[in-house]
């Protein structure tokens, strides 16, 4: 008869390694700051030619063109407004939607979006979308601000 000796690690279904040791997450990561990062990997595709257009990647992703486009203009922002973007976690974030940004990428100068950020920050602007309103927030120089 032969004894074969092995280690085995126990641990609790469901447990994260994060609990074993390294730093846990921090909360859900809200929806603009995914869209920011998508948007980044996607003009990313586009510059190393795995896709040849937005509209192909769209039809890859099965988004409509106009979302598409939507999404993409996020890189317009001011690269500052996009690491505050990419930097919001559930504790550092209000109501910072997609719709009020939107407002903010189509100034073309970073220094007016600069502007237009910090201001919406300061209002807490509302903005029509069809019959519901939608908040957008903005952050102040700093990511723990309001948004």
């Amino acid at each position: 008869m032969k004894t074969v000796t092995r280690t085995v690690d126990f641990a609790v279904k469901g447990k994260r390694k994060s609990e074993r040791g390294a730093e846990e997450p921090k909360g859900r990561v809200p929806r603009i700051s995914k869209l920011m990062a998508l948007a980044i990997r996607y003009d990313q595709m586009l510059d190393e030619g795995v896709v040849q257009s937005q509209t192909e990647l769209a039809e890859l992703l099965h988004v409509s063109q106009p979302r598409m486009t939507q999404i993409m203009n996020l890189l317009h922002l001011a690269p500052e407004i996009q690491e505050e973007i990419l930097l919001l976690n559930e504790q550092n974030q209000t109501d910072c939607y997609e719709h009020g940004i939107r407002i903010v990428t189509q100034e073309p100068l970073w220094i007016n979006q600069q502007g237009l950020w910090r201001s919406q920050s300061h209002d807490q602007v509302s903005f029509e979308n069809d019959s519901a309103k939608v908040s957008a927030c903005a952050s102040t120089s700093s990511v723990a601000a309001s948004c």
